[in-house]
């Protein structure tokens, strides 16, 4: 009997640091938890507020709705990227999808058979590796170099007739990195030159440190013939479990998607959608000020880091929700993540939980969404601290 395709691929790993957790007592030293890229705080008052009105006047808010989305959402979504990146979008260009994650599912969906191939740089989120596993798809694996920086002409010498796109996630989960325009742009040509789509997951997008479009690809009149975009409303109005989020591509593909994403949910969250909307419409200010505190902690990391580097730790990347780190122990870093656990209260993802089988062993993610100057500060002297247990 041949296995099932969620057989081909590994157990959630946020699900799985969860278990960690188990039998310690955090008693006198409470947990530090830079394990999730989710905020755990609940949408601002105002927003839930509104929802509420929403959910007693809005009858649309409890029943179905068009499978590529609210229309006033995807409206609303053409108008600011258009905007915010000097290009032309249109709503037609815009599916409201079950989060960032059914996006990828959804343009995978549309790109490739099985068997077929789509390029990842690593470190990668491990959610796009499961997709891909469970799609039949093969994962190659692209080595980031430099600053955690993916290199365009290896990626090149990874095509082959099999490959159908390839994706990038900047600012990068895991790495923190937020990739050059001029690379984000060499990789448009690459796939363009090769008949590929390039998938660009922004879900971080709001946490940018430039000012600015971070690349220019939708000034390109035929962005649409390469370019898919993926987006996530969970971070930037911390609707996390509203499961909202965007894909922006060719009216054609969409017309694809649209396939995929009735068989799946039919339509999105209605009532994430509205929220989502009145967020764009009502909380520029507010959202300024989530980016001004994550900034602030990018740079406290920065700060603090030579307290780590003089244990030998390396701060490989850093920025959105996340600092990439290379730890100093002769342990690998699956099994240092169980032991931070128990003798220093920190709950983090390794390495390993980002890269291909027996990769990554040196290397930790801390994502600190979640902790703010003085928690960062508390944390550091932990891992300071720490020496892995005989």
């Amino acid at each position: 009997m041949s296995p099932s395709r969620t057989a081909s691929t590994f157990q959630p790993p946020v699900m799985e640091a969860r278990r960690w957790l188990e039998g310690v007592d955090f008693t006198g030293r409470p947990l530090i938890n830079v394990s999730q890229a989710a905020p755990v705080d609940p949408p601002p008052l105002e927003m839930r507020q509104a929802m509420a009105q929403m959910i007693v006047e809005q009858d649309d808010t409890h029943l179905y709705g068009p499978v590529l989305g609210l229309p006033e959402l995807r409206a609303q979504v053409a108008q600011d990227w258009s905007q915010a990146y000097g290009g032309q979008i249109g709503a037609e260009n815009v599916a409201i999808t079950s989060g960032c994650n059914q996006a990828f599912t959804a343009a995978i969906a549309t790109l490739c058979a099985e068997g077929d191939e789509v390029i990842v740089p690593v470190p990668y989120y491990f959610n796009h590796r499961m997709w891909l596993d469970m799609a039949g798809v093969r994962c190659v694996p692209l080595p980031a170099r430099a600053g955690l920086i993916p290199d365009p002409q290896e990626a090149a010498a990874l095509i082959t007739s099999r490959t159908r796109a390839i994706v990038l996630v900047t600012p990068n989960n895991p790495g923190g990195v937020e990739y050059p325009a001029e690379t984000v742009r060499a990789f448009f040509e690459l796939a363009r030159t090769r008949g590929l789509a390039l998938i660009i997951d922004e879900t971080y997008r709001d946490f940018h440190s430039r000012d600015g479009a971070p690349h220019d690809l939708f000034r390109d009149p035929d962005w649409d013939q390469t370019l898919i975009q993926l987006y996530s409303f969970s971070k930037a109005y911390r609707l996390t479990g509203h499961r909202v989020g965007a894909m922006v591509a060719s009216g054609a593909r969409l017309d694809e998607a649209e396939k995929f994403l009735d068989t799946v949910t039919i339509c999105p969250n209605q009532l994430g959608q509205h929220a989502a909307l009145w967020g764009m419409r009502n909380l520029g200010d507010w959202l300024a000020g989530e980016r001004r505190d994550i900034l602030d902690r990018r740079a406290a990391i920065e700060a603090l880091f030579p307290k780590l580097a003089a244990h030998g730790w390396v701060l490989e990347g850093c920025g959105a929700y996340f600092a990439y780190v290379r730890h100093p122990f002769d342990m690998p870093s699956d099994e240092l993540a169980r032991d931070l656990v128990r003798q220093a209260h920190v709950l983090t993802l390794p390495g390993t939980m980002f890269m291909p089988e027996g990769q990554g062993k040196r290397h930790l993610r801390l994502a600190f969404a979640n902790v703010d100057r003085a928690g960062l500060t508390v944390l550091f002297d932990r891992l300071a601290a720490y020496s892995p247990a005989p």
